[in-house]
């Protein structure tokens, strides 16, 4: 007769197991059970990473151009035994009636690749220099290495620009423009909030009417008014900064509302009052022992807000009230397909588009992903 040994004494039981965590690990485990979510943080995080090296990962300058190839299209990528990774030249034509350009790809002329070739020098965020890109042309493996040909995975703009590396060096505008606007949506958000949740009474009344009339503004036109106010004379810098501020305005009222709530539910239980009656101040209060409490789903909504901040800029990029070159965006790429005739005949120059729509995505899917995993507690 084989004896049964019970959970508790072999030992811990599932639940007790899930109850011996923490709230992060709960929040964690929660997190990562939910396989989109999972697999969007991974390519955000691939996403940040070609903005942060975007001199290494992209082939060229984004101002780099070459007027010969104006609107050439893709080269897509091959492989074979023969010549490894590797590209074909594009040999180009003019037609005599119409005077349009002819690419035509050349299988006896291929370009070979290799990984981390040398390149144009650059300087890493301004402070490191180097000359090694990670994906280039293998000099050593051409017909003649004092001319190798340019190539163009992504195809080319009307200058001739390699659109690829665009991409990469407008990541780094496009998705840091987010995250900078988040960051002032964060700092509005908890502090105007906080008062009115935690004050309360006129402070509270008089805050959230102005919350009210904020958003009954509607929001992209007013984008629009403010991006247009901007004088043209002003700095990409500071161009860039003013983007920012115009996008945070009216973005931080979800936040407030959030954070007075839940203060709201929070500043009368037991711990709060301990704590006033131990003489603790009001921001200790707040910052210590009020919104760890409801700190994921702060999170939640920021991260949420992420892709409207994203989709912001872009449309007034987009537009010419926003960013303008020689700022390198996903916005001011666009503005090059404002012209139906242009889409049709170059539709490669919308690869920035697929870039907004995959980042979007993944920011909406992260932000589900936290939100359910916001209340590790709940039955699945």
């Amino acid at each position: 007769m084989t004896a049964t040994i019970s959970p508790a004494a072999g030992g811990k039981s599932p639940e007790r197991a899930i109850g011996s965590l923490s709230q992060r690990q709960l929040i964690w485990r929660s997190f990562a059970r939910h396989r989109l979510a999972m697999a969007s943080f991974y390519l955000l995080a691939v996403m940040y990473t070609l903005a942060l090296g975007c001199e290494f990962f992209a082939p060229y300058s984004p101002q780099w151009k070459n007027l010969d190839f104006a609107y050439c299209p893709p080269q897509p990528l091959r492989f074979n035994l023969d010549h490894g990774l590797h590209v074909r030249n594009m040999r180009r034509s003019i037609d005599p009636i119409t005077l349009k350009k002819n690419y035509v790809e050349d299988p006896a002329d291929v370009i070979p690749f290799s990984f981390f070739a040398k390149g144009e020098p650059y300087e890493l965020m301004g402070l490191f220099s180097g000359d090694r890109h990670f994906l280039g042309i293998d000099r050593a493996s051409t017909r003649d290495p004092a001319a190798v040909p340019p190539f163009f995975i992504l195809g080319a703009d009307r200058y001739g620009r390699d659109i690829l590396s665009r991409i990469i060096y407008g990541t780094r505008i496009s998705l840091s423009v987010g995250i900078v606007a988040i960051a002032v949506n964060f700092i509005l958000g908890i502090s105007i909030g906080g008062v009115s949740g935690y004050v309360g009474g006129r402070a509270d009344n008089l805050i959230q009417r102005t919350i009210e009339i904020i958003n009954a503004f509607p929001q992209l036109p007013l984008w629009l008014a403010l991006g247009a106010s901007m004088p043209p004379e002003w700095s990409p810098l500071r161009t860039y900064f003013a983007i920012t501020i115009v996008l945070s305005l009216l973005s931080w009222t979800g936040l407030a509302r959030v954070v007075r709530g839940k203060l709201l539910s929070l500043r009368e239980e037991d711990f709060a009052v301990a704590a006033r009656l131990l003489g603790a101040s009001h921001g200790r209060i707040i910052f210590r022992h009020l919104l760890p409490g409801f700190t994921s789903h702060i999170i939640v909504v920021l991260t949420l807000t992420v892709p409207a901040m994203i989709l912001g800029e872009t449309s007034l990029s987009f537009l010419g009230l926003g960013l303008r070159p020689p700022i390198v965006s996903w916005g001011v790429m666009l503005q090059d397909c404002m012209q139906m005739e242009v889409v049709a005949n170059y539709p490669w120059l919308l690869f920035p588009l697929s870039f907004i729509v995959i980042t979007v995505l993944c920011f909406n899917f992260v932000g589900d992903g936290m939100r359910d995993a916001a209340d590790p507690y709940a039955s699945r």
